[in-house]
């Protein structure tokens, strides 16, 4: 697990409006490293920082829940400004959250984290969630390693839906360390995509981190150990 982050210094350390006003694949790559700050409401923080995402175009993107233009009381969040969290719940249990950027109904998909602070709430809040009581202690890099599990283990919901990450009191991003010499950004298709953009290289990592949620073995071994692959510059 990599070192923790220099301590929290004052609001101008956040990530404001400017950083997310980007094209959503740029934004999607930009977020790759940088750490992502929960306060709860009695004040204990939990940091991550992010190691995975998707990009979601909009438009022709088959795959995204504004595609085709489509505007809904439940996808609003990816019309709005750069930086609006989109949080939706899957299977009527789970959360994902999202942060728009520039391109009408586009949004990045936080995928997974790296757990740098506050390991032990972000597990008794992952095991708070559980149906059933785990078979074993979640590892620290179980925590956050899947959109759902980060929601989890950050206790995110939908009340932060339509939020602004840009000046959130209870979540906001920070600038966070750089990836050490082994963890290279690396992007591939996304998971569980069908159709014409199903090999579409939308999803990025950082190669070499044990919480991405699914490494690409395929894409990883068409490329030199240490190289950053074309299609991600």
């Amino acid at each position: 697990m990599a070192a923790a982050p220099r301590p929290l210094q004052t609001e101008a350390a956040r990530l404001g409006a400017a950083y997310f006003d980007q094209p959503c694949i740029s934004l999607a790559k930009a977020l790759l490293g940088q750490v992502l700050v929960r306060k709860l409401p009695d004040g204990r923080e939990l940091w991550g920082r992010i190691v995975e995402t998707e990009a979601y175009l909009g438009g022709e993107d088959t795959a995204s829940h504004s595609r085709g233009g489509r505007r809904t009381a439940r996808n609003a969040a990816m019309f709005m400004r750069p930086g609006t969290l989109y949080v939706y719940q899957i299977y009527g249990i789970y959360f994902c959250m999202n942060v728009s950027s520039q391109g009408e109904g586009a949004a990045v998909l936080l995928r997974s984290l790296e757990p740098l602070r506050g390991l032990e709430t972000m597990r008794e809040l992952r095991l708070a969630r559980q149906q059933k009581a785990p078979a074993r202690l979640l590892q620290d890099w179980q925590l956050c390693n899947g959109p759902s599990k980060l929601c989890q283990a950050l206790a995110i919901d939908r009340s932060f839906d339509q939020q602004d990450l840009g000046c959130n009191p209870s979540l906001w991003l920070e600038p966070g360390l750089e990836a050490s010499g082994d963890q290279v950004p690396i992007c591939v298709p996304r998971i569980g995509i069908s159709g014409e953009w199903a090999q579409k290289p939308l999803r990025f990592y950082l190669q070499g981190n044990q919480c991405v949620s699914a490494i690409d073995k395929n894409a990883e071994g068409r490329r030199p150990r240490g190289a950053v692959a074309e299609k991600c510059l």
